[in-house]
């Protein structure tokens, strides 16, 4: 009797200071709830879970209320760092680590291929599959495999992701290009040469050769160079 009254009188003094600490879940939630409410909505999301914390981890309960936050400098990514604070009276933060996976048709390599080379409908299939990460970072349609090589070798049923494949380059180093420019509702043109080899899309730097000034721009075309200034 003895042993059993001691043991409740234990499990009651770890009940109240529990009745004092923030629920680890609690703490989870909110660092969930944060990351749903970055996600763009045209998002296909099939997952946002945060990691288990430390079973030990103690922190005194929020009485105003947990908000969260991504640290100074980092974007949204498939595993991110989330701080969840509290305010006060009490005062503390822990970071919580987030994965965010999405349900995407993503396209598959039918077989290995060798450093650049240029992909076609013969060489992938189109598969429904759950991904880390943003449909963003993958390539979904066979018309994203124009204009474009493989940087490294790649195994039969790789996943392909932008990242592996490198856009044809449209300009080279030290051709000439017409820069266009807009001011003022007017559009000017000008002859530059190009700094460096560009993808389309691409920023490059290149020099007027009126001028002699270096602008950066954005590639448009094999020869055109949108100037941001």
């Amino acid at each position: 009797m003895l042993v059993t009254a001691i043991a409740l009188a234990m499990s009651g003094v770890a009940a109240a200071q529990d009745v004092g600490r923030e629920p680890v879940e609690t703490i989870r939630a909110t660092a969930e709830s944060f990351v749903k409410s970055q996600l763009p909505r045209e998002a296909n999301v099939a997952s946002v879970t945060a990691g288990t914390l430390d079973s030990r981890l103690r922190l005194a309960r929020c009485t105003s209320g947990m908000h969260a936050q991504l640290p100074a400098g980092v974007s949204l990514q498939s595993r991110t760092m989330v701080g969840v604070a509290c305010d006060g009276p009490v005062r503390w933060m822990v970071y919580v680590p987030v994965t965010v996976e999405s349900r995407i048709s993503v396209l598959v390599l039918k077989h290995p291929v060798p450093r650049d080379t240029r992909l076609t409908i013969e060489d992938v299939t189109v598969e429904s599959r759950q991904v880390t990460g943003l449909s963003t970072a993958y390539l979904s349609s066979v018309n994203d495999l124009q204009a474009r090589t493989v940087q490294r070798p790649l195994p039969m049923g790789t996943t392909l992701t932008v990242d592996m494949l490198k856009p044809d380059l449209v300009i080279k180093h030290g051709q000439e290009v017409t820069l266009v420019a807009a001011a003022g509702g007017i559009e000017v043109r000008a002859t530059g040469r190009a700094l460096a080899d560009a993808a389309g899309g691409t920023r490059l730097k290149v020099q007027n050769l009126s001028s002699l000034k270096v602008v950066e721009g954005v590639v448009e075309g094999p020869d055109v160079v949108r100037v941001s200034e």
